[in-house]
């Protein structure tokens, strides 16, 4: 079964659309979605969370379409936003508390386990916390409901590097379970890189790349040339490219390359720069 699925899922306003043709969260695994600002990220996440309502299509959450999912099904998420903070003058033990009240499967051992290994202070009030020390609360209340799926929405901005691979050793863990699926929203493609097993590419609101992260590197090549070189290049095989005066990258599916080029290292922040620079499709 699948953690999320979204079917011919649209939402518009201002000058925003998004489209998700098929997006496709497989239960047991970590999902990276990237993409630039104004992709539809937090759009999507929002409408996974019912923060918003989609103009059309569907969304199943554990094969149950998302309006009518159960109390059971939405503790079964954690979740974290960055406007969806907890009271702003309680501390991390009163929030345990009202935390106990709202969800039935909330484990306080947990809890106070992980205030105690993510260095949160427990009797300062979450008003005077720094960005990080709130997205690490956030994140420490998500993991301690026995929560299924977890939807992260930029969970280690803000955050040192060492504080930042504690979390993703954290999450890495949650996933040990077989059943225990994270949907993963991040600018910082080096996390997405180390932790997910599967990335969706956003970009202007519709997935231009869908797939296993370590099929992408045997789907797609980073290729670069001269100048010179590249009016020999079919334009149509061109998925995104970069001119610069000395070299002219590019990202191609790697049968497509041709054998004056150059292939470089694949990684998805490259693969983000080359399709914002235009090409021609997937």
């Amino acid at each position: 079964m699948d953690a999320i699925r979204c079917t011919d899922l649209k939402k518009s306003y201002g000058g925003f659309s998004l489209h998700l043709e098929s997006f496709v969260v497989p239960e047991g695994s970590i999902v990276g979605l990237i993409g630039e600002n104004g992709a539809g990220k937090s759009t999507t996440i929002r409408l996974l969370m019912g923060l918003a309502s989609a103009d059309g299509g569907s969304i199943e959450l554990f094969g149950k379409q998302v309006p009518h999912a159960n109390v059971q099904q939405k503790e079964d998420i954690g979740f974290v936003m960055e406007d969806a903070w907890p009271p702003a003058l309680l501390d991390p033990v009163k929030t345990g508390k009202v935390m106990a009240r709202i969800y039935s499967n909330w484990d306080s051992a947990t809890y106070d386990a992980l205030l105690e290994s993510l260095a949160i202070p427990k009797a300062k009030p979450f008003k005077d916390f720094s960005h990080g020390m709130k997205m690490k609360l956030v994140l420490a209340i998500a993991l301690s409901h026995r929560a299924k799926l977890l939807i992260l929405d930029e969970p280690t901005s803000s955050l040192d590097p060492v504080t930042r691979d504690e979390i993703l050793s954290i999450l890495m863990d949650f996933t040990r379970e077989e059943n225990h699926t994270i949907l993963f929203s991040s600018h910082i493609l080096s996390d997405i890189e180390k932790v997910c097993d599967y990335v969706t590419y956003l970009h202007q609101g519709k997935i231009l790349i869908s797939g296993e992260k370590d099929e992408l590197e045997d789907r797609y090549a980073i290729a670069s040339c001269t100048p010179g070189q590249s009016s020999a290049l079919d334009s149509e095989r061109i998925l995104g490219r970069k001119d610069s005066p000395y070299e002219v990258k590019v990202l191609m599916r790697r049968e497509d390359v041709p054998a004056f080029m150059h292939i470089l290292r694949f990684d998805l922040e490259t693969m983000m720069i080359l399709f914002a620079q235009g090409g021609n499709g997937r």
